[in-house]
């Protein structure tokens, strides 16, 4: 008997993989057990941002699968599992443990990626101080940008005084495209004052939006090649 991908939330899924699949055709999605008949899909944007959405079902484990095979499958009803390819997953995951720092409006977040957009929209066709730009140029400058920053107060013992110094928490407008592009905001319309949670997970800086989650690792590891692969490890 061939193996079954064991979701049931296709809808949820199907939803998740087509917004991956527009954005890059040959991500491919790691399936992880999480919760009781849940299972959380993994993939990484073309700009370095890791994406989840937890959808029902039993999956399989800890796979990694073509997203557009897998697409395909839940698109059909069947519930095969396509071939594996963990070898082909190179990322670290975000620590289990974290907190919420601060807690934004959807609308808010909605507004900001536009802005953004409009800010491509006249660089790509008047050039920065009169100077033309390279598309890509712009796209990696903007998605690196810093939309939002989140004040913390450091940790205190007992009895202390406050500390004058301040975690700072950046929020990179390629974590705010990331939630908008995978449609976890759902739509601008309805989004009002839907809570987005601003998370921490040790140096992994997350947005966790109504549909989905989207994380920003520590620059130390965005291009992780391990030399020893041990398989979803």
């Amino acid at each position: 008997m061939s193996a079954r991908h064991g979701l049931t939330g296709v809808a949820d899924a199907a939803a998740f993989l087509t917004r991956l699949t527009r954005l890059d055709g040959s991500a491919v999605v790691r399936l992880r057990a999480g919760a009781p008949a849940r299972t959380a899909l993994w993939a990484r944007l073309p700009w370095a941002v890791l994406v989840s959405r937890t959808v029902a079902g039993d999956g399989p484990g800890d796979v990694t699968v073509s997203g557009a095979e897998l697409l395909a499958e839940v698109s059909r009803g069947d519930g095969a599992l396509p071939a594996r390819r963990d070898q082909e997953w190179r990322w670290p995951l975000p620590p289990a443990a974290g907190r919420v720092v601060e807690t934004l409006r959807a609308a808010e977040l909605w507004q900001v990626a536009a802005a953004a957009a409009g800010t491509l929209r006249t660089a790509a066709t008047e050039g920065v101080g009169g100077r033309a730009v390279g598309q890509r140029m712009l796209r990696d400058a903007l998605l690196d940008h810093v939309a939002i920053v989140v004040t913390e107060p450091a940790a205190v013992a007992e009895g202390s005084e406050p500390p004058v110094a301040q975690s700072r928490i950046e929020v990179r407008q390629g974590l705010i495209q990331a939630i908008v592009r995978m449609g976890f905001l759902g739509s601008p319309e309805s989004a009002g004052d839907v809570p987005v949670h601003v998370r921490v997970a040790g140096r992994w800086t997350g947005l966790s939006a109504p549909y989905g989650v989207a994380w920003l690792p520590p620059v130390s590891t965005l291009a992780v090649r391990p030399t020893n692969y041990r398989t979803n490890g």
